[in-house]
């Protein structure tokens, strides 16, 4: 595709097509994103269409991703050869024409053939487009450049064989030599903006050494499966995620968590793919290989972000549909204000139609969303902050309110037991045996806290039937101790009082003191009768509270979402400097609180590990997911944070704010240089040639300021 006209015109082309939901073409990524109904369309009429458009297609996949790499080389290497031929051509045509002024038959001759090679071979791409656009009922760079140059090879061609006058060969040649040298450019400057995906890529190991059948054999990454035992050794990289199952050792994280110092890893310890190892050896059995990976699933955001459309896009589009005809008509009126009431010659209103038609062109308005868009994420993806799409993106940067979930995004997540307190006649041993029983059915992070502790105890876990969990509340079941069922309860002050058990003023003072200082406590009730109570401490993540300062240094409110109660809320939101906590919410609830902070106008986004915080993620103007190593793909988020670090919010949100400011600057040169320009061709004080030079540069410059976003600091 040569510019944005053209993915418009496929865009067009595929969304007419029967069955056919959506597709968004984009011309910086060369890919289409298409969303169809599989009874009534399929993959095969969706490329015959783009076939049938006059482009070529294939199926993206796993396999293409290099390809796509290469091609684009290749693509590089053919514009520099071209660009080579037509200026070892071009410069004896301007040399005869411009320099030594030879009007001779000889000279007239020489011209016509080294310029038509120039015209007709290199050249032919312009008329193949304009071919199919016209085939299409539109028009497009082509169309505007094969008229301009067209004109004046034609006109220099009668000038030569049919009437006298003078030729204007160079002006076609020159003319084209600059456009190809500016494709030229500008697929080496794109090049530069998608490199994220190319550095990804080469951050994987080529092959991998694995144990089969007892034998240790070396073989490549895309062969090893679900379950293989890989051996690493010193300074290898890991091939894939897996578990440490024999050995010691220290690996360098810092790909996925941006930390440079080695964490140890020991048997039962994760390993991602791509991270490197530094001084032991160990075994490890893969768990996810091929696409599964963490490494397959960053690229495979970056992308998907990396080919959609941010909404401010549609004005460049809405404007790019109707340029390329209105400049053609532009074009002819300056002819005929020339030839017809200014009375210039012939060949003054050619050259100034030709001008207008070649300086006019829209690549730089095509180019100004998404390669900016492709810089943004790409940065993004290098620091841990993967972005789902344009419209995320772009959403990010207005928004004024951020609500955290507690556990595991403002925490660590991994809660420990602080205190057990006794009541009545059992001792807190017993305390801790019964609610260990009962909270080793559950998946709650304070269950497994209450499962670790009576582990360590070494004590033995009781049988529990009829275990049933009540969400937001606690949980129930029967134990039976020396032959004896007991009903057992387990959770907060809710799930008491509506179980009708009694809590002393003086065990409720030590639960306030206890929530006071930021811990959670449950109480435990057997057959209706308070037990003993358990408090757990969720410790806050260091980085917490400095992403909190900087988001208020941001302009931005920040609240607190929890299931706790008030008084825990309130502490842990004090220790980070939280701006307000919404506390005892259940999670079912919490879409209805982000529900309520919206009606205001104000965009919001929700900040949560994408579980139970699924509803309120989506609910949210942008979901922001804490990534957990190497779950990744958490669907219901726009942008997914890798390093499961606060930091990242900060970050996302500035990155938005930059790529933006650069998508307006891109826009406003691309159009500023269009309104200049124009009136400027139209009035003749601009030579075509010139012109297409200056059509070439800024289409570079607008991807070169894109570039410039890699320098920013998040």
């Amino acid at each position: 595709m040569h510019c944005a006209s053209c993915a418009l015109m496929i865009e067009s082309k595929l969304n007419k097509l029967p069955g056919v939901k959506s597709a968004q073409v984009n011309s910086a990524t060369e890919k289409a994103t298409v969303e169809y109904d599989c009874d009534s369309c399929d993959s095969e009429k969706i490329i015959k269409t783009v076939k049938g458009a006059g482009y070529g297609a294939q199926i993206a996949d796993e396999e293409t991703v290099d390809e796509h790499q290469s091609q684009h080389e290749q693509a590089i290497k053919k514009e520099r050869n071209q660009f080579i031929f037509s200026l070892v051509l071009t410069i004896p045509v301007a040399i005869l024409s411009m320099i030594l002024r030879d009007e001779s038959y000889q000279s007239k001759l020489i011209q016509t053939i080294l310029a038509g090679i120039v015209q007709f071979y290199i050249g032919s791409r312009f008329y193949v487009g304009m071919y199919y656009a016209g085939k299409n009922k539109t028009a497009n760079m082509d169309t505007l450049i094969a008229i301009g140059t067209s004109a004046a090879y034609f006109y220099s061609l009668a000038t030569t064989f049919l009437i006298e006058g003078q030729v204007f060969y160079e002006t076609a040649a020159l003319l084209i030599t600059f456009v190809v040298l500016g494709k030229w450019l500008e697929a080496r400057v794109k090049g530069k903006a998608s490199e994220a995906i190319k550095k990804l890529l080469g951050l994987q190991a080529k092959s991998a050494r694995i144990i089969r059948a007892g034998k240790e054999m070396e073989v490549l990454i895309k062969e090893v499966v679900v379950g293989d035992i890989v051996v690493v050794r010193p300074g290898e990289k890991i091939p894939v995620d897996g578990e440490v199952v024999d050995g010691y050792s220290s690996v360098d994280e810092s790909m996925v968590t941006g930390e440079s110092i080695p964490v140890e890893k020991k048997v039962g310890d994760k390993v991602v793919g791509a991270t490197i190892n530094k001084t032991g050896s160990f075994k490890f059995k893969a768990t996810k290989v091929g696409k599964d990976t963490l490494l397959a699933q960053i690229v495979k955001f970056v992308e998907n972000a990396q080919g959609t459309k941010a909404p401010i896009q549609k004005y460049a589009d809405t404007i790019s549909g109707y340029f390329v005809p209105a400049v053609v008509a532009l074009a002819l009126i300056t002819f005929v204000v020339w030839y017809f009431l200014v009375g210039a010659s012939f060949v003054a209103a050619l050259l100034a139609f030709t001008a207008v038609l070649v300086i006019a062109c829209p690549c730089a308005l095509g180019l100004a969303t998404p390669t900016a868009i492709i810089v943004g994420t790409g940065k993004g993806a290098e620091n841990g902050v993967l972005i789902k799409g344009g419209e995320a993106l772009e959403i990010a940067g207005k928004i004024k309110t951020v609500v955290f979930d507690k556990t595991g995004t403002l925490t660590k997540g991994e809660p420990v037991v602080t205190d057990i307190i006794k009541h009545g006649t059992r001792n807190m041993e017993q305390v801790l045996e019964i609610a260990a029983a009962i909270e080793a059915k559950s998946e709650h992070p304070l269950a497994e806290a209450i499962v670790k502790k009576a582990k360590e105890e070494k004590i033995e876990l009781l049988e529990v039937k009829d275990f049933e969990a009540v969400p937001g509340h606690g949980v129930k079941g029967n134990i039976k101790i020396l032959d004896i069922g007991y009903w057992i309860l387990f959770g907060n002050r809710k799930l008491m009082q509506d179980s009708k058990v009694d809590i002393r003023l003086e065990d409720q003072k030590i639960g306030e003191e206890l929530e006071s200082g930021g811990k959670t406590v449950m109480f435990l009730a057997v057959n209706n009768e308070l037990a003993g109570m358990i408090a757990v401490a969720d410790t806050v993540k260091e980085t917490s509270a400095e992403a909190i300062i900087e988001l208020k240094k941001m302009g931005i409110k920040t609240l607190m979402i929890t299931g706790d109660n008030k008084r825990t809320g309130q502490a842990i939101g004090k220790q980070v400097g939280i701006d307000e906590v919404l506390a005892e919410v259940l999670p079912e609830n919490k879409a209805d609180e982000i529900k309520k902070l919206q009606t205001g106008g104000l965009k919001v986004a929700m900040v949560g590990d994408g579980i139970n915080d699924a509803p309120a993620l989506a609910q949210a103007d942008l979901g922001i997911a804490m990534g957990s190593g190497t779950d990744v793909a958490i669907e219901t988020g726009g942008i997914v944070l890798v390093k499961n670090d606060a930091r990242d919010v900060v970050r996302a949100i500035k990155l938005s704010r930059q790529t933006m400011s650069k998508i307006k600057q891109n826009m406003f040169w691309a159009l500023f240089y269009n309104s200049v320009g124009i009136p400027i061709a139209a009035f003749g004080l601009l030579r075509a040639e010139l012109a297409g030079l200056a059509m070439a540069l800024s289409s570079v410059s607008v991807v070169l300021n894109s570039l410039l976003l890699k320098r920013r600091k998040l």
